[in-house]
């Protein structure tokens, strides 16, 4: 059986990682081990990152229709929250968000509706 040499496919596998990590500093661009490692770290971060961003658009949804109910005469967030509930208006953080920011007049429209 004859001897195969792996020099091409260490050099495409060097150049994957390489590529991957273009943009990174310093040696983290240019040495395979170092790209490596930076690209390890970096997948973990991007995993734990995407899921702390659920949390923080939840937060400014909430920090949104804070400021909307305010204005619309409601005590606070909370208040209106158990409101909505009480009413039985199954409208999402989300939807009531983009709601007050884009659409004030129909936000004002619900929150006298919830008032009642």
């Amino acid at each position: 059986m004859p001897r195969v040499k792996g020099g091409t496919t260490s050099l495409k596998r060097r150049k994957s990682v390489l590529l991957r990590a273009k943009g990174f500093r310093h040696s983290r661009s240019k040495k395979e081990r170092h790209a490596k490692e930076a690209l390890a770290h970096a997948g973990l971060q991007a995993f734990a990152h995407r899921r702390d961003k659920k949390n923080v658009f939840r937060q400014l949804w909430i920090v949104r229709l804070n400021a909307a109910v305010r204005e619309n005469g409601f005590r606070s967030y909370s208040v209106f929250i158990d409101a909505l509930k009480k009413k039985s208006i199954e409208l999402d953080r989300k939807v009531l968000s983009d709601l007050a920011k884009n659409n004030p007049e129909a936000f004002s429209r619900l929150a006298k509706q919830v008032a009642e």
